[in-house]
């Protein structure tokens, strides 16, 4: 899903923020949390996620158009100590909620070490490296999960789901070095993307259980990590997940102050003795022609999209002319 499209149009960075700040401030957002959504999905494409880069924007438009999502929350911190802290989301979309999340988990860390903050109740908070890349410029480790409400209720259906592709929710960790590419791993815990299914892919429960077993287990402690530990499951938010229906989410982001622990520097060079050992001394994937660690890739995306444009490929022209036209708001490029 997240290879280069092959076939495209180029779009400048600065058009497409334009386009969805419009779009979404067409859809009842006022500017800064117009622009910050677009910023973070911008990102996205920057970095080659198309998943969960603008393709968005007609989906997230809607939510917002036929208020299953809060256009206009008031996220406010519920509850604190000093190393914690949490915030009602107001029933939005979580990605504002999740940075302002960010922003107190770092502030926490660097008062007291580590510092951990929670949103409920949220919808889709997209990709969790947005979260963890916030700690991580601020000189923390960061690390992001979320999880919904009735996660592990499979129904009632007659043949019972296979439990091998149970759930698929976000994750990351993100780590600094000082002169090469962070580790950033921003990815969802099952072995297998959602569109994974069918005969082939079961072919495989058998061969490597080990791996799937994996996942299960990372599926589990991602859900309650990033949703029942946010309480987002407490009687007195009903009103406000039937008020929002989209809100059936939580949001979890943790930051470690790596200064309080080691020497950022020293840390630092370690994590750049790993990338550059890793590329220099493994055989690259079958299919790929390096060996990388993730986040690498990500960084020579933006650099390289910032400079020539982003491929703009089809599911994401659909996607934009969709919004365009319900909304009145010219395309980023010329059609």
């Amino acid at each position: 899903m997240n290879r280069p499209p092959e076939e495209f149009v180029r779009v400048e960075e600065d058009r497409l923020m334009d386009f969805g700040v419009a779009c979404f401030k067409q859809s009842g957002l006022d500017e800064d949390h117009a622009t910050l959504f677009t910023r973070l999905l911008v990102n996205c494409d920057l970095r080659g996620v198309r998943s969960h880069g603008s393709r968005n924007f007609s989906g997230y438009c809607s939510a917002f158009e036929t208020k299953s999502a809060n256009p206009r929350p008031n996220i406010r911190v519920v509850q604190e100590t000093p190393a914690t802290a949490v915030l009602d989301g107001d029933g939005t979309l979580g990605y504002w909620p999740m940075v302002k999340a960010s922003e107190y988990a770092v502030k926490k860390a660097k008062a007291v070490g580590v510092g951990m903050a929670t949103v409920r109740p949220i919808g889709h908070y997209g990709s969790a490296g947005h979260y963890t890349r916030i700690c991580m410029e601020q000189g923390c480790i960061g690390f992001s999960v979320q999880g919904y409400i009735g996660q592990g209720d499979a129904g009632g259906a007659e043949e019972k789901p296979q439990i091998g592709y149970y759930g698929n929710p976000p994750i990351s960790f993100a780590i600094p070095g000082n002169e090469e590419p962070p580790v950033v791993l921003d990815a969802a815990t099952s072995i297998m993307a959602d569109y994974q299914r069918g005969p082939e892919f079961d072919a495989m429960l058998p061969q490597i259980p080990a791996a799937f077993f994996k996942s299960i287990g990372y599926t589990a402690i991602a859900s309650l990590l990033g949703g029942g530990l946010t309480g987002f499951t407490l009687p007195e938010f009903e009103a406000v997940r039937q008020q929002w229906p989209s809100a059936q989410m939580g949001g979890m982001v943790l930051a470690i102050n790596i200064g309080s622990l080691v020497d950022e520097a020293v840390f630092g060079a370690e994590v750049d003795r790993m990338v550059s050992d890793v590329r220099d001394t493994y055989a690259p994937m079958p299919g790929y022609d390096r060996a990388l660690l993730p986040g690498g890739i990500e960084e020579e995306k933006m650099a390289q999209y910032r400079r020539e444009g982003i491929p703009y490929g089809g599911p994401e022209q659909d996607s934009a002319r969709q919004v365009a036209k319900r909304l009145s708001v010219p395309l980023p490029w010329e059609e």
